[in-house]
């Protein structure tokens, strides 16, 4: 008994902890639609999530829609390339596995797109662009005038393609996996971002080939599925939500990035780069 008043007593005289301007309310956090999340199973059995971005490469995300519900991906595909502090890359090795009717080989190039759409920014001017901030949904954002786009920041999805007029189709896909390569923003479309999983591309061997290329077939990683989230049942469906970015309290999170505090922290940053910034996304059950 005379423990159980003991914790009473301390529970009492603690105060909880103080909440930050920065810290999210419930109504911040915004569920992703289930037809924007897309599972890719490899023969391991691990498993990376990418959310879409339809509103940003809306013809390179129709034709990944296609190849996923067509199941285009659930055979002869792996992952094929790892090369150390850039991309992981995926599809089919070969090049020479044909696309499924309705996929538009090379899309007109949705590099960029007509803004700006950002509801919050970076206080400080992006090295790549004249500046960084943030989408309502909870996409990043660089841009230039009236035009901007998704930077190429880790764990960023993107098309790969061959040299222009090439465009890729969507078939072979990469993420990066090292310091974000910036000088391919506006050279590639931006099609989406893991949100999860990421450690098992960014973990798995590096590529035994130039640009990180695997030499023989054995060393790749086999695909065994690509679903959509909305085309699985629902009980087996993962679910994320973002943080939007439209009120104070994200403008207050993007301060705390610029300007990190703590004992740790004794100088002031004053600033970031949109890529040590990205918006929150949590899975949820």
């Amino acid at each position: 008994m005379l423990n159980i008043l003991l914790a009473a007593m301390l529970a009492q005289a603690v105060p909880a902890a103080a909440t930050l301007p920065s810290d999210p309310v419930p109504a911040d956090w915004v569920a992703v639609p289930d037809d924007e999340l897309m599972v890719f199973t490899l023969a391991n059995g691990h498993r990376f999530t990418v959310r879409l971005a339809p509103r940003y490469a809306p013809v390179h995300v129709a034709n990944i829609r296609k190849l996923a519900r067509a199941h285009w991906w659930d055979a002869g595909t792996s992952v094929y390339r790892l090369q150390d502090n850039y991309v992981a890359q995926w599809g089919d090795a070969t090049e020479k596995k044909a696309l499924v009717a309705g996929v538009v080989a090379n899309p007109s190039a949705e590099y960029s797109h007509a803004g700006p759409t950002t509801v919050a920014r970076l206080s400080q001017r992006d090295p790549y662009a004249e500046w960084a901030g943030y989408s309502r949904d909870g996409w990043p954002l660089a841009g230039n005038g009236a035009t901007e786009w998704v930077p190429h920041c880790y764990g960023m999805v993107g098309v790969a393609r061959d040299l222009a007029p090439s465009t890729g189709s969507g078939a072979e896909l990469y993420t990066v996996i090292g310091h974000s390569p910036r000088a391919l923003d506006r050279n590639i479309a931006v099609v989406g971002r893991v949100i999860d999983g990421v450690e098992w591309l960014s973990s798995l061997p590096r590529g035994t080939g130039d640009l990180g290329f695997y030499k023989t077939e054995g060393e790749r990683s086999p695909i065994v599925s690509a679903r959509l989230a909305s085309d699985l049942p629902a009980g087996e469906r993962p679910h994320f939500e973002y943080r939007a970015a439209d009120n104070p309290r994200f403008v207050a999170w993007i301060a705390s990035r610029e300007n990190r505090a703590g004992p740790f922290f004794t100088v002031p940053a004053g600033g970031a780069d949109i890529c040590a910034a990205l918006p929150p996304v949590r899975k949820v059950p």
